[in-house]
């Protein structure tokens, strides 16, 4: 399993022979400006909410390469309602794709698309197959709930949890959420894209080495290997 970082908390993923492209929000970025949109393909798409800074290209995506979209039943029934393929589910629920299983998990945060339309829940993912298995918290508050995961689901791998502050769990936060989910290496997003969730790195980085964890800070076209 491959991760590359694209920006805020879009993430491109390659796995199984599949490519999974995770809240993208890049052309809207003066961060990801290297990064051609157009020329971006994927085969599913996952969305964690409906906010402008998660869905902002989805649907140019979704209909350049034919992708299938998956998210909580009321953003993908706006995107059917779109002329989007999508797969819908609901916190709790799980189901198992050619690229893998996904469950889908809660997350405490709202969700509004960006023409107003309410869509009901935020939510997060937990992916696994033979290769790995990651959490994907999208815009969240810390919650106990997240100990329902290592029990609820194989073994981390490494989690992808927002680290900004003020719309989200901050780096402190996000430390205690590992210890939660039981995993130990974590890659922070959802930071220094706007003024209000600019973070110090090396304060968070050092915060999580005081706890024998790692974070990583990728930098936008990064990529990690699982």
């Amino acid at each position: 399993m491959e991760i590359k970082y694209l920006g805020q908390s879009c993430f491109y993923i390659t796995t199984m022979g599949k490519t999974i492209l995770v809240d993208p929000m890049i052309s809207p970025n003066p961060l990801a400006s290297a990064i051609n949109v157009s020329a971006l393909k994927a085969d599913v798409i996952l969305l964690t909410h409906g906010h402008y800074d998660h869905v902002a290209d989805a649907l140019e995506i979704a209909k350049n390469s034919n992708s299938t979209l998956i998210a909580i039943y009321e953003v993908a029934t706006w995107y059917e309602n779109n002329g989007i393929t999508v797969h819908s589910m609901n916190i709790g629920g799980k189901f198992s794709f050619d690229f893998g299983t996904l469950k889908m998990v809660s997350a405490i945060h709202s969700g509004t698309m960006p023409d107003g339309t309410g869509v009901g829940a935020a939510a997060g993912f937990v992916l696994w197959n033979d290769e790995a298995c990651i959490y994907i918290a999208g815009d969240t508050a810390l919650t106990l709930d997240m100990q329902l995961i290592p029990i609820t689901c194989p073994k981390l791998d490494m989690a992808i949890l927002p680290i900004g502050d003020n719309y989200t769990m901050g780096f402190e936060d996000a430390s205690l959420a590992s210890d939660f989910i039981k995993c130990d290496t974590i890659i922070g997003c959802h930071f220094d894209t706007f003024p209000w969730i600019k973070i110090d790195h090396q304060k968070a980085i050092d915060h999580f080495k005081q706890k024998n964890k790692t974070l990583i800070l990728p930098k936008i076209g990064e990529s990690i290997k699982l």
